[in-house]
């Protein structure tokens, strides 16, 4: 048992290690495109920031997030769009990045998990997540909390039932929807439990 913590421990260290090395790092300038079989320059605005890469064209925007850009906010998770786990926002609307080449987005305004808060603040939707307990092991949340957010600007009834239909390309493999959809709900106003419709006041 002692050896497989000190083992756990080594797993989930190395990770962290390479992270801190990536950003105590110098800034370096765009690799030669010779170093990259293949790249072409792609300028990608990241939550703000203007970030110049020297990808090959077939690098998904999730990749580049992950891999280029050190954005481990953003999951993989099955990789094929049918989890959700990768949603980032592109221009205001949600994205599942596994799906969509990083070339296609030249100076998009990208919004990550990482660039959701502002000045400190909370986004609603994560602060419905704490409030809510919308999270088990917490893999999903990412893509569950920026799928929310983009949800609160799109045309949907008021309805639990409507939340759950337009995140439902979101899983969660813990089964914590009870409380995402509580959290959804509380972000935008609703409380959770709504019926489908409200009741016409027509005469």
């Amino acid at each position: 048992m002692a050896q497989l913590g000190v083992a756990g421990v080594v797993a989930t260290a190395a990770p962290l290690v390479h992270a801190v090395g990536a950003e105590d790092a110098p800034a370096a300038d765009v690799p030669r495109a010779e170093e990259v079989p293949g790249a072409v320059p792609v300028t990608l605005r990241v939550n703000g920031i203007e970030q110049r890469l020297m990808l090959e064209p077939r690098v998904t925007l999730l990749d580049a997030l992950r891999e280029n850009l050190q954005m481990f906010g953003t999951k993989k998770g099955c990789d094929h769009g049918q989890c959700g786990a990768c949603t980032v926002h592109v221009n205001g609307r949600r994205v599942n990045s596994c799906l969509s080449f990083a070339v296609m987005h030249q100076m998009d305004e990208i919004t990550t998990i990482e660039g959701l808060e502002k000045d400190g603040v909370l986004h609603p939707v994560q602060q419905g997540f704490l409030d809510h307990d919308g999270f088990q092991c917490g893999y999903c949340t990412p893509g569950q909390i920026m799928s929310g957010a983009a949800l609160m600007k799109e045309p949907i009834g008021p309805s639990d039932d409507e939340v759950r239909a337009a995140m439902s390309g979101n899983i969660c493999r813990c089964g914590a929807y009870s409380n995402i959809v509580a959290a959804v709900q509380q972000a935008r106003g609703w409380p959770s439990g709504r019926p489908r419709s409200a009741p016409s006041k027509a005469g």
